[in-house]
């Protein structure tokens, strides 16, 4: 029965993946040119179903997921400060940026929201929000300006509060950003979308996991996978140390067990793709951020796996 539970909620999750490189290495899709999809994904479905997912939330339902909120963004930001600090010993701030955010934000969107799905039910569309709400406002504004200020640096002149300024301000109005705090915001304060609202955004937002998983194993199949020490490290802080060091803040905290056991899963989640969608946004390397969300994906199967076992029966 357990190998069953696990098989359904990990089986769909690399079979989409896979149909996505596939298509790339057959050449049935241009995995070379994925700004259309890239765009699809990171501008219009992902954030509308974190928009929907947090604004369609009862006030007292948001307000109980706050400390899971709270862990989430505060293991993010840890992993992300900590990777950023030692990739930047030999490299650049944009490339150290990506790389932190990729190791530092789960696949909440394509990995993450089928398996909660399988493992809770329908309720675990809520915790996968809030996650992606945590990453999404915290690792991935702070990733935008690092990379917006490099960029910037490189083409035009200028103070460095004014590159930081301009930089925040590109950032905080991606939809990405914007989605999950607008939704948040609704659901505190008890407006409702109404249904033909709920229902448009819905229907675009259904999309975001199965063509995130795609989009993923599209833009990995353009790229060389390079198993260096630095990908090593990254599947293990990604798959090994992140869930650990979760686990130890949140059995350690007072805090519901059913929180912490959603946090563990979650953090147990591989990589994520962000990284090697801002990459692609920006025009720049996404060689290294493809190869640790490769590894820390193929890697995941045996760790998630682990992590389900342990943490069922919910």
């Amino acid at each position: 029965m357990m190998i069953q539970a696990i098989l359904l909620a990990l089986a769909p999750v690399f079979f989409v993946m896979a149909l996505g490189y596939g298509a790339g290495r057959f050449g049935v899709v241009d995995n070379r040119h994925v700004d259309g999809l890239n765009a699809l994904v990171m501008d219009f479905a992902l954030p509308a179903s974190i928009f929907v997912a947090t604004a369609s939330a009862p006030r007292d339902e948001t307000l109980a997921q706050a400390p899971l909120f709270a862990i989430l963004a505060g293991i993010m930001l840890a992993v992300y400060l900590g990777w950023y600090a030692f990739a930047r010993i030999r490299g650049g701030a944009a490339d150290a940026s990506l790389q932190a955010l990729t190791i530092a934000f789960p696949n909440l969107a394509g990995v993450g929201l089928p398996i909660t799905a399988a493992v809770l039910g329908p309720s675990g569309t809520v915790p996968v929000a809030i996650g992606l709400a945590a990453g999404s406002l915290i690792v991935s504004p702070l990733t935008l300006v690092l990379v917006e200020m490099s960029t910037a640096k490189q083409g035009a002149a200028g103070s460095s509060s004014a590159l930081i300024l301009r930089a925040l301000g590109r950032a905080l109005l991606k939809p990405i950003v914007l989605a999950p705090a607008l939704g948040i915001a609704l659901s505190l304060s008890e407006i409702e979308l109404g249904r033909v609202a709920d229902a448009c955004l819905q229907l675009i937002g259904d999309a975001s996991a199965g063509v995130a998983l795609f989009l993923t194993g599209l833009i990995l199949s353009a790229q060389a996978f390079r198993p260096d020490w630095k990908v090593i490290g990254a599947t293990a802080v990604g798959d090994i140390v992140r869930p650990l060091l979760t686990a130890a803040v949140v059995f350690t905290l007072p805090v519901p067990i059913e929180t912490a056991k959603v946090a563990v899963l979650l953090a147990a989640v591989p990589s994520g793709f962000f990284g090697i969608l801002f990459a692609v946004s920006y025009r720049l390397d996404s060689a290294t951020a493809g190869s640790m969300v490769i590894a820390s994906t193929v890697f995941s199967a045996v760790t998630m796996a682990v992590a389900i076992a342990l943490l069922s029966p919910f």
